[in-house]
């Protein structure tokens, strides 16, 4: 799950993209009075989710603290083409600096959170959910899981320090599934989860037989997948993995598995087309 707070995340990720962008000032803004004011409006390209307005905001709140922000539709709301998402009023300077961060969060944001409602539209009416993983952009793993939950997807570990999940080399280095899952339920603290990663019906058997609760199937065909689910008859969570497409994912869910984790979520981001309009105000 998510931090309680976003705030840290997005103060960090947002003192980064404009440190990036500004470093010592906006050369090309130094060119507009300092006293001017202006309107802005971010237009939509196409039809997506909106994701990222906390990023956004941030964004122009660092650079002016008064800058007024009025959003048309709420966050997880689909834009649509042509269709104005919000005004932002303030200084001129402040609007053409923050501009492109502004522009870069929300369109990542929105990409992200359009393509995993995507896939949860197509998985409708059988009981998978969506699932991202830790393939994401360095730095910026918190914004993509929350644009994730905004798309109606689900969150798995943050990280490393909060979920345990075995994969092949941690079991060959243990020397079996048993005898790692032992040690992983007599170390892991309470509430943690833990998951055991299987590339085959052999393993399912032996990853149950030691008491495994959620497996992982690893590239496994549709008739091992339903092979899989009799055989757990509940005794586990099942999640389905490794090239699941949207043109795949219905078929997947099909199978019964109850959970199904995309790393193209978060990994393979294509940008929502936005853009912003200035219309310069009177100076003071």
């Amino acid at each position: 799950m998510l931090p309680h707070s976003l705030t840290s995340h997005i103060e960090l990720n947002v003192s980064a993209a404009l440190d990036e962008d500004l470093r010592d000032g906006d050369l090309t803004a130094q060119l507009i009075p300092a006293t001017q004011t202006a309107l802005a409006s971010i237009i939509a390209r196409q039809e997506a989710v909106l994701c990222g307005t906390l990023w956004f905001e941030e964004c122009f709140f660092r650079l002016d603290p008064d800058c007024k922000i009025h959003w048309a539709i709420p966050e997880g709301g689909t834009m649509l083409p042509d269709q104005q998402l919000c005004e932002v009023e303030g200084n001129a300077r402040a609007l053409l600096s923050a501009e492109r961060c502004a522009l870069n969060f929300l369109q990542m944001l929105s990409g992200t959170a359009t393509l995993v409602r995507r896939y949860v539209e197509a998985v409708a009416g059988t009981k998978a959910k969506i699932m991202d993983t830790r393939k994401t952009l360095p730095g910026l793993r918190i914004a993509q899981k929350h644009a994730v939950l905004v798309g109606g997807g689900h969150n798995q570990r943050i990280g490393l320090f909060d979920g345990v999940l075995v994969k092949e080399n941690h079991i060959a280095a243990a020397g079996s599934i048993g005898m790692v899952m032992e040690q992983a339920f007599r170390t892991t603290p309470a509430g943690v989860p833990i998951q055991v990663e299987v590339e085959n019906m052999e393993q399912l058997f032996e990853a149950i037989s030691a008491g495994a609760k959620l497996i992982l199937l690893d590239n496994f065909s549709l008739v091992d997948m339903r092979l899989a689910v009799a055989h757990a008859a509940g005794r586990a969570e099942l999640e389905a993995s490794g090239g699941i497409t949207l043109e795949t994912v219905r078929m997947v869910a099909e199978t019964g598995v109850d959970r199904i984790s995309i790393g193209a979520l978060t990994k393979d981001v294509t940008a929502i087309d936005l853009s912003m309009r200035f219309a310069p105000r009177t100076a003071v």
